[in-house]
């Protein structure tokens, strides 16, 4: 996963926080508040490889928008009967390609 933006000096900007699809805003009971889900949905997650939350210092779980989203896709796909560690490899590579297709769609402009 990716981390989340920093200013020049190495520290993340304020501003930065609330547009930040990778800050870590989210705990993990607002998180499955938001999803529907459990608490212990979001940590078979976490065992399957499909989202690593940050830990604040105090050693929570902290999620991001991002996340959330991944977490979201694993639901739709569990609530349709999809096993939740086939769910989580659909996720990874539907990731994968998008990425792949971004990084192919620069290359194509960029040569343009």
């Amino acid at each position: 996963m990716e981390q989340p933006a920093h200013t020049p000096d190495g520290t993340a900007g304020t501003g930065d926080k609330f547009d930040d699809d990778d800050y870590p805003a989210y705990t993990m009971g607002r998180a499955a508040e938001m999803l529907g889900v459990t608490q212990a949905f979001l940590r078979s997650l976490d065992t399957a490889d499909l989202i690593t939350p940050q830990r604040s210092g105090g050693g929570h779980r902290r999620y991001s928008r991002y996340q959330l989203r991944l977490a979201a896709r694993a639901r739709e796909l569990v609530d349709h009967g999809t096993p939740l560690d086939a769910a989580c490899r659909i996720i990874i590579l539907e990731d994968q390609l998008a990425e792949a297709l971004r990084i192919n769609n620069e290359r194509e402009t960029g040569a343009s």
